[in-house]
């Protein structure tokens, strides 16, 4: 199988990709976008100003309202107090009012080019506006009118400095929120590393070794969530898989030995007759023991065919209404030259004439059939087999019971597997092939119908199986 460890190493590069990606795309688009941000909402604050300055102090410079050096002062402490830099200008590119001047008296000064670009389209700039910054400046146009006309332009100044000042401290601000969400991922992956890809890893290595064979190794994870369950449901496959195993093992040795026994009989038998070892007066004698083996041989075929055939294409039931008393008093009677041999009587305790049942007739008969010769295999002459059927709740109880030398109860719980014969069973059982009751159990289980079995040593044992009652009885 094809190992591949790097899932985990791939995961760990994509969350440290991640986290760069997010610092680059800070940088490089969110930064830019804040930056625009703050400009836009600073031309608009200062746009505001520049309106309130122009219809409240500006048209004093055209007219005799007010003294020029009051509104200077007024303009000039606006202008400190928000680090700005506020103009009067003409249309011209003059500039007749300058607060960041030192002296009120100096002279207006002509701003080169304006003239010839005018306002433009935006109400605002940036840049060193035609050379007459140092520093990069936001400069917010507001046109002056008086009289309904056009007299001049309140001019805002503010460094970009502070702009993007303010945009690095926000983009360290994201910076710092990306290093804590960052700082919590992984502490996130930790808790992922130890919660999903720790329990994963041993996981994978138990079904490495789980198809190698080796259904022993340990899933140690201790957890009451899904991957908990999914180990405790590895561990339960592996043990039934290492039973499968044991099981396929025995499988084979009993097939082995159950084949094996009567062909290394019959071929003793034959060339016996063939040398003259057993004379031809007893070969009739040794023919029917010969003809004894193919019978269990072919038995033994036969049921191995049915077992395997019920378990690739499961069990197909013929459901039908029939009365299983009858049922029962017919496969009874097949036994009659077999109980006469053994002085063994049948002891039928029936419920009612007849008794419907739903079920597979054919199926059911073959379940009779084995409970009744393996009862008959272990009884004792001149004891009874009591047959008995029962209802209860619209469910039927069928019953055989025998006087024969009992089970032991530590075998009780593996009579139903596959070439299972006791101990205590093996010198009776000369002909079984240990496969009747599994088949037996087979059926039932199709029927999703139960059977028990009750024993006692020296006493006899009892199998009881139920089947659903006829409804269409019922209905009659």
């Amino acid at each position: 199988m094809k190992k591949n460890r790097k899932l985990y190493y791939k995961f760990i590069l994509a969350y440290v990709c991640f986290a760069a990606l997010s610092v680059v795309v800070l940088l490089t688009v969110t930064s830019p976008i804040t930056y625009n941000f703050l400009v836009k909402q600073k031309a608009t604050e200062l746009y505001r100003s520049a309106n309130e300055i122009s219809n409240t102090y500006a048209r004093y410079f055209y007219d005799d309202t007010l003294s020029t050096d009051d509104v200077s002062k007024q303009l000039k402490a606006s202008g400190d107090f928000s680090f700005l830099t506020i103009w009067i200008m003409n249309t011209d590119g003059e500039v007749i009012y300058n607060s960041s001047s030192e002296d009120d008296s100096d002279k207006p000064f002509k701003i080169n080019g304006f003239l010839e670009d005018g306002p433009g389209k935006s109400y605002y700039r940036e840049g060193y506006f035609y050379g007459s910054f140092t520093e990069e400046m936001l400069s917010v146009l507001a046109p002056i009118t008086y009289n309904y006309n056009l007299k001049g332009y309140v001019v805002i100044h503010s460094p970009l400095i502070r702009i993007r000042e303010l945009r690095n401290d926000l983009n360290l601000i994201m910076l710092a929120t990306i290093a804590v969400i960052f700082v919590l991922s992984t502490f996130i992956l930790i808790v992922f590393t130890d919660i999903v890809y720790i329990p994963l890893k041993k996981i994978t290595k138990a079904t490495e070794a789980y198809a190698e064979g080796d259904f022993t190794y340990p899933i140690d994870i201790d957890k009451n969530d899904e991957i908990g369950y999914l180990a405790a449901s590895l561990t339960y496959m592996a043990d039934k898989l290492s039973h499968f195993e044991d099981d396929q093992k025995k499988f084979i040795a009993n097939v082995s030995h159950d084949f094996r026994s009567p062909l290394t009989s019959m071929k003793g038998y034959l060339e016996a007759m063939a040398d003259g070892t057993i004379p031809p007066e007893q070969h009739e004698k040794y023919i029917n023991i010969v003809k004894n083996e193919t019978e269990r041989l072919t038995k033994l075929t036969n049921n191995l065919l049915t077992l395997n055939n019920l378990n690739i294409t499961g069990m197909n039931l013929d459901i039908t209404d029939f009365d299983i008393n009858s049922t029962i008093r017919n496969t009874a009677a097949t036994f009659e030259g077999t109980c006469k041999k053994k002085h063994i009587s049948f002891n039928l305790v029936l419920n009612g004439e007849s008794l419907f049942v739903s079920a597979d007739k054919g199926k059911i008969e073959q379940v009779l059939y084995n409970l009744i010769d393996n009862a008959i295999k272990f009884s004792k002459p001149d004891s009874s087999i009591k047959l008995e059927t029962s209802e209860k709740n619209e469910t039927v109880f069928v019953s055989v019971k025998d006087s024969g030398i009992g089970i032991p109860k530590e075998n009780l719980k593996q009579i139903f597997d596959r070439f299972y014969k006791t101990d205590h069973s093996r010198g009776k059982d000369k002909k079984g092939t240990g496969l009747g009751l599994s088949i037996v159990k087979e059926i039932i289980n199709a029927h999703h119908e139960n059977i028990n079995v009750i024993s006692t040593v020296d006493v006899g044992t009892e199998f009881i199986f139920t089947l659903p009652r006829s409804r269409t009885e019922d209905d009659d």
